[in-house]
């Protein structure tokens, strides 16, 4: 019987003298699975020039390859909102040192096509295949027929007035996915699917930085994946853990939250007084600003999925709590502490807060998470 863990976690990106310091604490948990899943959230280049629409242009080091696979990383996805952040060489020289670090990299490539490209890893007979898409794009960003950058999985607002006899008052925000981007993602899934034993998706998409909501066109994408043969989707972007749900069966993590990632500043330090910065600390005033820790308290709470395969099947899905400490650094908590204890309560909250049928308990130092329908 063929048995091993998958374990996956949310945003990871360093920009420090000792990278390695990064992810230190959590090495030796990740190094003893063979495959490791995270969210490449920044270009990994020394070269580029900082493109106009970027918010928050992240790049870190070349020397960023390496130590990824050091610390265990076997696949990644580089399918957000900062590939393109610093220009098409950098982008280039992240998907070249990625490569030469032997980690695969999803979601991003010289053209639509080989962005939405599954990437594999086998592990004895179980081959394990990884899909990944974005729908947080700025202008540009997206990779054409002719043009590099991320695999897109747009999606499309509107407005829904409540009540029509009542002119002015609050409108329903309403989403839903694009069409022919939906279309792409899921046939990239099939394929995966008829290749693989383990499909994984992971989706840039939500709403950064407010506690528990999840997007209506979040849903249907899910629910799309996992009926093209997705076993686990693997959410990220909105820098705080969201709820867990499930459709046939299938895990479906709506957000990671960030993992290792360094603190806006460190990216740049003059983002805190750009105006798109100051709407993004709107959305949840719980900032500290002059602390080194700046982002607000709920985005040091992260996990490490751990989903076990046998026999070609995940057949039990964990979580295993992490804090982010003073330094950026994630963690582990073990069970009784008081960190364990918030990350348990905040997921059980944020999950039945979005109406997810879903059980989370404890077991040791790990959350068993399982559907309750």
């Amino acid at each position: 019987m063929t048995s091993f863990d998958i374990l996956a976690v949310g945003d990871v990106g360093a920009k420090r003298d000792d990278l390695a310091s990064m992810f230190a604490p959590v090495r030796d948990t990740l190094r003893a699975a063979p495959v490791v899943f995270g969210q490449l959230e920044t270009v990994i280049s020394d070269r580029g020039a900082i493109v106009p629409n970027a918010k928050l242009a992240m790049r870190a080091p070349t020397t960023l390859g390496p130590v990824l696979a050091d610390a265990g990383f076997s696949m990644m996805s580089f399918a957000g909102n900062h590939c393109l952040d610093w220009g098409y060489d950098a982008f280039g020289d992240t998907l070249k040192t990625m490569a030469a670090a032997r980690v695969r990299l999803a979601g991003a490539g010289p053209d639509r096509g080989s962005a939405f490209a599954p990437v594999y890893q086998t592990v004895d007979n179980t081959t394990v295949a990884m899909v990944a898409a974005s729908s947080i794009l700025p202008e540009g960003y997206a990779a054409t027929a002719d043009s590099p950058g991320c695999a897109p999985m747009r999606a499309h607002t509107f407005y829904e007035q409540i009540e029509h006899d009542q002119p002015g008052t609050p409108a329903r925000i309403r989403s839903h996915p694009d069409r022919a981007d939906l279309a792409a993602l899921t046939a990239a899934i099939r394929d995966a699917r008829a290749h693989a034993d383990v499909v994984l998706v992971s989706l840039h998409w939500g709403i950064h930085m407010v506690r528990g909501s999840i997007a209506e066109y979040q849903i249907e994408v899910a629910e799309a994946a996992v009926e093209a043969g997705a076993d686990a989707i693997l959410g990220h972007h909105p820098h705080l853990m969201k709820g867990v749900g499930f459709h046939r069966g299938k895990p479906i993590f709506f957000s990671l939250g960030n993992f290792a990632i360094e603190q806006p500043h460190i990216w740049d330090p003059a983002i805190v007084h750009t105006a798109s910065f100051r709407h993004l600390v709107s959305l949840n005033p719980t900032w500290s600003l002059e602390a080194s820790y700046m982002l607000p308290e709920e985005t040091r709470m992260t996990a490490i999925v751990r989903l076990v395969v046998r026999d070609g099947a995940i057949v039990e899905t964990r979580l295993i709590p992490a804090w982010i400490g003073d330094n950026s650094v994630p963690r582990l908590a073990p069970a009784g502490s008081e960190a364990f204890i918030r990350i348990r309560d905040y997921l059980i909250e944020v999950t039945a807060s979005e109406g997810l049928a879903t059980a989370i308990n404890e077991d040791g130092d790990e959350l068993i998470v399982a559907a309750t329908v």
